[in-house]
């Protein structure tokens, strides 16, 4: 997890602002708790990966990799508050550390658009969402791991009910034309993504 000291680390500096004491450790412990499954610090570290490798595409790089950070720091697999109470976190914290207020709303509407029910014209949030999407671009063997960690996330949800829901949601995915916002990710996951999400669609019926 060494990769994500130096983000936490890098993203601050970025920033210009020193992280509230303890926040680090907060959120450490958010992304451990045992409800999750898919959510957690391997999550985050998939997302810092990819975002190192396409950081240049970023207008405010330390803002977009700290909303890496906060976008799942509040997990509840039966809440639909969890972006709007992830983004809250951050807008504090960030207020805690001296950040302008033009920050501050910026990284809160970058967390907003991890909740993936509409498009952006802001080039940040685009790459952010193309971020946390990756998954889906990711090898077959990754791809298959991360659906049983969702449907674990959602154990106590028929399978019947699970199967129908899922599946509109992949087929969301794929109905997606282009299913990423940048050409880095285009290039990078679409591909893959879309055979991924056909073969999973399949599997479900």
């Amino acid at each position: 997890m060494s990769c994500l000291a130096e983000s936490w680390d890098r993203s601050w500096s970025n920033l210009g602002l020193r992280p509230p004491a303890g926040l680090c450790q907060q959120l450490w412990q958010a992304y451990s708790e045992p409800q999750r499954h898919y959510h957690s610090l391997q999550h985050l570290e998939e997302c810092v990966a990819h975002f190192v490798a396409a950081k240049e595409l970023a207008t405010h790089a330390g803002e977009v990799e700290i909303a890496l950070w906060f976008h799942d720091a509040i997990y509840e697999p039966d809440s639909k508050e969890n972006e709007l109470r992830s983004a809250e976190w951050a807008k504090a914290a960030l207020k805690a550390a001296n950040a302008r207020p033009d920050m501050q709303q910026r990284v809160h509407a970058l967390i907003l658009s991890t909740r993936h029910d509409a498009a952006s014209s802001d080039p940040d949030q685009r790459l952010l969402v193309d971020i946390d999407l990756a998954i889906l671009g990711a090898t077959p063997a990754r791809f298959a791991e991360y659906g049983k960690q969702v449907r674990v996330e959602y154990g106590w949800v028929p399978e019947d009910v699970y199967a129908v829901k899922r599946k509109a949601v992949l087929e969301g995915f794929l109905a997606r034309q282009p299913l990423y916002n940048t050409s880095y990710f285009r290039g990078l996951c679409e591909a893959q993504a879309r055979d991924n999400l056909a073969a999973a669609v399949a599997v479900l019926g």
